[in-house]
């Protein structure tokens, strides 16, 4: 799908998409619970109906109403099951160790970029403890059964991994602990884990830093819950007011421990200047750093490794889109330097979305400045299927072509 955005200026007041990190962790604690729960502010993206898609194979019974999901009593089993991941990294990465924690044998779907962004942590444990786990471009095979024990991830890796282990753990019969070797880069995520999994009756002790001790023979309890506002795509929302628009995103929580929550900061420092800054507890936001910062005053960003592994690599994919517009960009091994662009006008060429989402949104936003043709729009669908309807409410060109 091919979008147009005109030469225009955002101005309104929109009220934040829900959460995509809490809402996955939620929805899943709802399902381990087994009965009674409720969760509202659920979105209709593809990473959302991934997830449901993976409670619903492992037999949990739900009913979805708007955007509450009211969960009814079900015994989850994994063996034999096929789940459905689509393109969603925190789906697979999370299920993994769920399905393992159940035990029997089973079947884990994505897409070949998905597949191809790797699950070292668990091929590690699964070695360990003599479990199966192969996969190729279409799916992931799983057999055998989780024991509690021991587990020592790296922290520069993926927060998923942990979070996956935390969700399952505690339906072991014996105690574990995580323990995170070298720096852990997306703290935030994994306190968001702990925060769902409290709501839930679940503990999780940290005995050390980064050293996590789980009780086996837990016992999720049912609760209603609501997802929060969410800082990663109200982030696009916001961008608008560093260049001139004057949009007020409403609904999201100030004492959030949303590591995204960042980008308040990070825009004060990219309009005044030519900051460096550290994404490496918040690297869903470097698509629209940089994008800014090419149109702003440039920038230092570090913590980008992690980048190159998401949805597309999207250092590399940043880089050639800004090119079109007369960028420079300079990429590192954990960091990336955006000259600015000393000339902004319309690109001779059409812009590319690298079927990444938060590329699509980034380049949208600065699209406004002086307009320009973004091929593969539909990747959106992926967190914020309203993304164009929304920014159109506020005043931005928008024609699908």
């Amino acid at each position: 799908m091919k979008i147009k955005v005109g030469k225009s200026i955002a101005r309104g007041e929109i009220k934040a998409p829900p959460s995509k990190s809490y809402a996955h962790r939620l929805l899943i604690c709802a399902a381990l619970a087994g009965n009674g729960s409720s969760v509202k502010g659920i979105s209709d993206s593809e990473d959302m109906g991934a997830t449901l898609d993976c409670i619903s194979a492992l037999g949990a019974e739900f009913t979805k109403e708007e955007n509450s999901v009211k969960f009814n009593k079900a015994e989850l089993s994994a063996d034999g099951k096929e789940l459905y991941c689509r393109e969603s990294g925190s789906t697979m990465r999370f299920f993994i160790p769920i399905v393992l924690a159940l035990g029997g044998k089973a079947k884990l779907y994505g897409t070949k970029r998905l597949l191809e962004r790797g699950f070292s942590v668990y091929e590690g444990i699964c070695e360990e403890q003599n479990i199966v786990l192969e996969y190729d471009d279409r799916y992931l095979a799983l057999e055998g059964k989780l024991t509690n024990g021991e587990f020592n991830v790296k922290g520069n890796i993926s927060s998923q991994f942990i979070s996956g282990l935390m969700f399952a753990l505690p339906l072991l019969k014996g105690d574990s602990v995580i323990r995170v070797t070298e720096k852990l880069e997306s703290r935030p995520y994994v306190d968001i884990t702990i925060d769902a999994l409290k709501k839930f009756g679940i503990e999780i002790n940290e005995i050390e830093n980064n050293v996590f001790y789980i009780k086996g023979n837990q016992k999720y309890i049912p609760c209603d819950t609501v997802v929060e506002g969410d800082y990663s795509n109200s982030a696009f929302l916001d961008a608008f007011n560093v260049l001139g628009g004057d949009v007020s995103v409403l609904g999201l929580n100030p004492d959030s421990i949303q590591g995204d929550k960042a980008y308040v900061s990070i825009f004060k420092e990219l309009s005044l200047g030519c900051p460096t800054v550290d994404i490496s507890s918040c690297p869903d936001l470097g698509p629209v750093v940089f994008a800014l910062a090419a149109v702003k005053n440039g920038a230092c960003v570090k913590g980008t490794a992690r980048l190159r592994i998401k949805e597309s690599d999207r250092c590399e994919a940043m880089a050639c889109e800004l090119k079109k517009l007369g960028g420079v960009v300079e990429i590192s091994e954990n960091s990336v330097k955006i000259e600015p662009i000393t000339e902004l006008k319309s690109p001779e060429e059409t812009l590319y979305g690298h079927n990444d989402h938060r590329i699509v949104m980034a380049l949208s936003v600065i699209s406004s400045l002086f307009g320009a043709e973004i091929d593969g729009c539909e990747a959106v669908a992926k967190s914020y299927p309203d993304f164009f309807d929304t920014v159109s409410s506020l005043g931005i060109e928008v024609e699908q072509k």
